[in-house]
């Protein structure tokens, strides 16, 4: 699980980097809400590949660990959201609930659906044992 913490630390930087990125480049040029969306697919792509990566590295092939991991990842990333975005970034708890209203094209359970599809995805169809059942 050590190596799994890591890469969500890794993850967590690369979202917080996306989310610079968004604000000083992509912010300016689409406004709020087409940045948020915008910055939110390109994190979902570099979040993909990196879980890709770290499950074949790690030829991880059994289902439960897969599940297992994934589990791990939507239950440190909303804790982490939560935490970090009141009492660092200082956001509203409204504003935070408020990013998983996906009504409202905000995009946040999409990075969660994406922390638990991206493993089982990547050890089902893209490593050469593919996941065996235990």
């Amino acid at each position: 699980m050590r190596k799994t913490g890591g890469i969500w630390f890794l993850l967590a930087a690369l979202a917080i980097f996306n989310g610079a990125i968004r604000t000083l480049f992509i912010l300016p040029a689409f406004g709020e809400q087409t940045a948020h969306v915008i910055g939110t697919l390109i994190f979902l792509l570099f979040q993909f590949i990196v879980i890709y990566f770290f499950i074949r590295k790690a030829s991880i092939t059994e289902t439960s660990e897969l599940i297992k991991i994934r589990v791990f990842w939507v239950i440190i990333s909303i804790i982490f959201e939560f935490i970090f975005g009141h009492f660092v970034m200082g956001h509203s708890w409204e504003k935070l609930f408020a990013d998983y209203n996906i009504l409202k094209a905000r995009l946040w359970s999409l990075v969660l659906l994406n922390n638990l599809a991206a493993p089982l995805i990547t050890g089902k169809y893209f490593l050469p044992n593919k996941v065996e059942a235990s």
